[in-house]
């Protein structure tokens, strides 16, 4: 079976002297391995096309357990990243992310396009890092089917209050009336009107304007530390990239 897909590259490890095999994000069939030969060599047209972060055009051949990229054209590289170590950093986490959350043999349109995006904006630096981070790692949650429940709180249904309380093993809001009558809740992370909006927004709002909201940096590290617990307890491991981005930021 032969068929063309738009992709982008989220790891790449090479086989001998000249081959690669790429894991790659596709529109069409979600996440794929595919052995890319002769890719190591720059003459090689694949050998830009297959590297990582690179979004491309690519022709695969479907083997038994893997796929063979035929052809491979790249269609963007993200150049502007190499200007920023954070930016950097955080398109590498964002591919460890999508390795982990992102469907196999399954159309995953929505994904590629959340992870171009991101990329696109920290690229051309139009957005804050923390920004394009906790929309990232919250939308991607939604996608999986892991949206958290944040309407209002859980017990009493209030919608807002300027406390509300984050409860990161169940991606629940309850308020602070309702947490000091509830024993039975311990991880929980207080949060002001702000960012319960912004997190609100991360999750609800549409694809086009996902990105579009600024806050204090107190607020975004918040924001973030709420996306990454959540994570944590729901997928029940940790990311690398993400954990190097911190130690050198």
């Amino acid at each position: 079976m032969k068929f063309i897909t738009n992709g982008l590259i989220i790891k790449e490890q090479n086989i001998g002297e000249k081959d690669k095999l790429v894991t790659a994000l596709t529109e069409s069939h979600g996440i794929v391995k595919g052995f890319a030969h002769g890719a190591k060599d720059i003459k090689n047209q694949k050998c830009a096309a297959t590297g990582l972060l690179c979004y491309s055009r690519l022709t695969l051949h479907k083997s038994k357990d893997s796929y063979i990229i035929g052809d491979a054209k790249a269609v963007k590289i993200f150049s502007g990243l190499r200007n920023s170590i954070e930016a950097m950093y955080l398109g590498q986490y964002f591919c460890e992310l999508a390795a982990a959350i992102c469907p196999k043999e399954q159309e995953a349109g929505a994904h590629l396009s959340l992870i171009l995006n991101a990329l696109y904006l920290l690229s051309e630096q139009k957005r804050s890092p923390l920004v394009v981070k906790a929309c990232v790692e919250l939308r991607l949650m939604c996608l999986a089917g892991y949206m958290p429940d944040i309407m209002m709180c859980r017990e009493c249904g209030e919608y807002e209050k300027d406390v509300m309380c984050f409860l990161p093993r169940t991606g629940q809001f309850i308020c602070l009336d309702c947490y000091e009558k509830d024993e039975s809740v311990d991880a929980k992370i207080n949060l002001n009107r702000s960012v319960v909006t912004a997190m609100r927004h991360c999750c609800y709002a549409d694809t086009d304007k996902l990105f579009n909201f600024t806050l204090p940096d107190s607020d975004l590290k918040l924001l973030n530390f709420c996306s990454e617990e959540y994570m944590r307890f729901i997928l029940e491991r940790n990311f690398k990239t993400l954990q190097f981005l911190k130690d050198i930021t």
